[in-house]
C-alpha cells in the first residue's frame, strides 16, 4: 500500500473510532474495542482497536460476542478489510456472517448537479423549521421501509407503509438530533412532493473534515427516479460548502454501488460487516 492509500485509510480509522465516542461508552477487549451504547439510540459496534500492535484473535471476538450478548446488543462488528484483513477469517471462524460491502469515497470533480438526477426536489433538514420533529421522523420512516426491502428492484411499499412507520421522537431524541446538525456532526436530507411526501432519505456524520453518507433509502414503490442518487448528491454537496475534504460511504452491493458510481464516488476497498450468520 503506496502512503497516499495508507494515509485515506488512517483517517477511515480515526473517522469510524471517533463516531461512537460522544453517545457510546467505549471497551477494550484484547484487539477489540466495543462501543456500548447507555440509554435509547442506534447500537454501536465493535471494531479492531486503534492501537492495537496485533489483529483481533477468535478469543477476542467470543469475548465481546458475549459481552454484547450480556449488555443485550447486537453482535456486530466492522472493520476495513485493507486495513484489517486477517480479521475476515477470524470472523467467519467464529461463526460469524460477514457482509462485505463496497467501500467507496468521493472524486469531487465527478459530483454533479442533484437536480440534474431527478425532477424530484431534495432538500436538507433544517432544524429550526416548524416541521422538523416530522421530517425526522419521516426521514426514519423512509430508511425503515426502505431497509426492509434491501436492493434496487421496485416493489410495492409506498408512501401508506411510510405513513405506517413513523413514530414520535421523544425530546431528548430531537434535541441531539438538532444539536449534531448546529454543530455540523451530521446531516439529513429527503426527496419527496408534496403530494406524497418523502420519498427517499440520507444522512450523513461528520468528524472534522472526513464525513460518512449513510442510510440512504428509497421506498420501493418510488425506486428507479434517480432519488438515492440525488439525496446522496445533495448531501456530498452539502458537506463540501461545509469544508469537509474526504466524503465516503459504503454501499449495501454491487447493484448499489453502480448508483453511487453515477453522483462520483470511486471504490477503494471493502467495509466488513460481520453479524451472526442467521441475521445476514
Amino acid at each position: 500500500m503506496d502512503s497516499a492509500h495508507r494515509d485515506l485509510f488512517d483517517r477511515l480509522e480515526r473517522f469510524y473510532d471517533a463516531v461512537p465516542r460522544d453517545a457510546a461508552r467505549p471497551e477494550e477487549h484484547g484487539g477489540l474495542v466495543l462501543f456500548a451504547r447507555d440509554g435509547a439510540g442506534w447500537p454501536f459496534y465493535a471494531r479492531p482497536r486503534l492501537d492495537a500492535t496485533v489483529p483481533p484473535s477468535l478469543a477476542d471476538v467470543h469475548m465481546v460476542r458475549e459481552r454484547q450478548r450480556e449488555l443485550g446488543l447486537p453482535e456486530a462488528f466492522e472493520w476495513v478489510h485493507e486495513t484489517t484483513p486477517d480479521l475476515l477469517a477470524t470472523a467467519r471462524a467464529a461463526g460469524l456472517g460477514v457482509l462485505e460491502a463496497p467501500l467507496m469515497v468521493l472524486d469531487p470533480a465527478a459530483l454533479p448537479d442533484p437536480a440534474t438526477l431527478t425532477d424530484v426536489p431534495v432538500r436538507v433538514l433544517d432544524p429550526d423549521a416548524p416541521g422538523f420533529a416530522l421530517d425526522v421522523a419521516a426521514r426514519r420512516a423512509v430508511a425503515a421501509v426502505g431497509f426492509s426491502a434491501a436492493g434496487t428492484a421496485p416493489g410495492d411499499a409506498g408512501p401508506s407503509q411510510r405513513d405506517a412507520a413513523m413514530t414520535e421522537l421523544d425530546v431528548a431524541a430531537l434535541d441531539e438530533e438538532r444539536a449534531r446538525i448546529a454543530d455540523g456532526r451530521r446531516l439529513s436530507a429527503i426527496a419527496g412532493t408534496p403530494a406524497d411526501g418523502a420519498l427517499a432519505s440520507g444522512m450523513a456524520m461528520r468528524v472534522d473534515d472526513v464525513a460518512e453518507i449513510a442510510g440512504v433509502a428509497t421506498l420501493p414503490a418510488a425506486r428507479r427516479r434517480g432519488l438515492a442518487a440525488a439525496v446522496t448528491a445533495t448531501l456530498a454537496r452539502a458537506l463540501r460548502d461545509a469544508g469537509t475534504d474526504l466524503v465516503f460511504l459504503s454501499a449495501g452491493s454491487e447493484d448499489v454501488a453502480r448508483i453511487y458510481l453515477r453522483v462520483g464516488f470511486r471504490r477503494i476497498g471493502t467495509a466488513c460487516i460481520a453479524e451472526p450468520t442467521a441475521l445476514i
